[in-house]
């Protein structure tokens, strides 16, 4: 059995004790799993406006997951995917309001540039910061992210505001088709897909992409080979941000029509999460994402049909996270315990038994 088809395993199996425990808490306060379960698949799935709900969930979600995995694979744990994706939303709002000179097509490309622009230069403080001065680019994208969501706070609040009792823009000139209404689910979403599989290629079947996963499996080796384990660290990080900065265009362009002061909150924690659940695996990350996407979606369903609180769901997705979490360590240790021991399997070096023995026969 293929190591990717273990994995698999894995999480399915992971998936499955995390519902049953979920289980456990849905029959504690008098309700029936199944027919909770079936509720939040039903309205997450089962009608036009949930499975629109459910594709407008994911679609940001997709993008801010392989944000981080594609960083974690360049050795960087990029928590700033959701200050990347404000920075990339209120670019996006800013030209799409104020350019209208350009033809639509340009404008639709510019909002877009801009957006990964900004966010990829907003990666590149961490990442320089990290790889010439050695300071932890989770420290700093933590707290640059509070710094982000203030700038677009100040931002349409003031200078951007629509004037209206909620802080937002102006409604942009160009907005993405909605493909299901009445939910939010938008052209955007194919958008999303093209760009991962792009990213998951370039990551797996070219040369930089090689050097990407050679710097985030072991630097030094990939600076002995002649790879610049600095600049490319950097790249890696700049891509992250540029897939944040598309998340933060689409939300904008797709969902709202406006940039929407806090739009973002946790789109980049549950991308994280998503990512960490499959070790950033990246193959199977979108799944991931597609499961915490649905659980969202079905979750109010459920509630309204069973009376199951939709914390409910939030408890699911702590547990599946935590298993997770457990097996991964789990895992590392048994590595670890192996590598230990073929260490100490290895026949000594011959020089040095030689001279242990001449130093006995003394």
């Amino acid at each position: 059995m293929s190591n990717s088809l273990k994995g698999f395993y894995k999480i399915l199996i992971t998936l499955v004790v995390a519902l049953g425990i979920g289980a456990i808490f849905i029959l504690a306060i008098g309700e029936n799993p199944i027919a909770a379960y079936g509720a939040l698949l039903k309205g997450a799935l089962g009608t036009k406006l949930g499975l629109g709900n459910t594709i407008a969930g994911f679609t940001p979600l997709l993008l801010t997951s392989i944000a981080f995995a594609v960083a974690a694979k360049g050795g960087a744990f990029n928590v700033g995917v959701e200050g990347e994706v404000i920075l990339g939303g209120i670019t996006a709002a800013y030209i799409g309001v104020n350019w209208g000179f350009l033809p639509v097509p340009l404008l639709y490309l510019a909002c877009f540039l801009g957006a990964m622009a900004v966010a990829a230069a907003w990666a590149f403080i961490p990442a320089v910061l990290k790889a010439y001065y050695n300071v932890s680019e989770v420290c700093v994208t933590i707290l640059m992210n509070t710094v982000a969501l203030y700038i677009g706070s100040y931002l349409v609040s003031g200078p951007m505001s629509a004037g209206t009792a909620t802080p937002q823009s102006d409604p942009v000139l160009v907005t993405l088709p909605k493909i299901m209404k009445p939910s939010n689910a938008n052209a955007g979403v194919f958008i999303a897909i093209v760009v991962v599989v792009l990213v998951i290629l370039i990551v797996y079947k070219t040369k930089w992409g090689y050097k990407i996963r050679t710097v985030g499996t072991n630097p030094a080796f990939a600076d002995y080979v002649g790879i610049s384990s600095k600049k490319v660290f950097i790249s890696t990080m700049l891509l992250s941000g540029m897939l944040g900065g598309i998340a933060g265009c689409i939300e904008v362009l797709g969902v709202y029509g406006y940039y929407l002061d806090n739009f973002a909150k946790d789109l980049g924690t549950n991308g994280m999460l998503a990512a960490l659940i499959v070790k950033s695996n990246m193959t199977t990350t979108p799944f991931i994402a597609l499961f915490l996407a649905v659980l969202k979606a079905g979750s109010m369903a459920m509630q309204q049909a069973t009376d199951v609180p939709k914390s409910i769901v939030d408890t699911v997705s702590a547990i599946f996270i935590i298993i997770a979490t457990m097996n991964f360590v789990v895992s590392l240790r048994t590595r670890r315990k192996a590598e230990k021991a073929a260490a100490e399997k290895r026949p000594q070096d011959p020089s040095s038994a030689g001279t242990e023995g001449k130093g006995g026969s003394k």
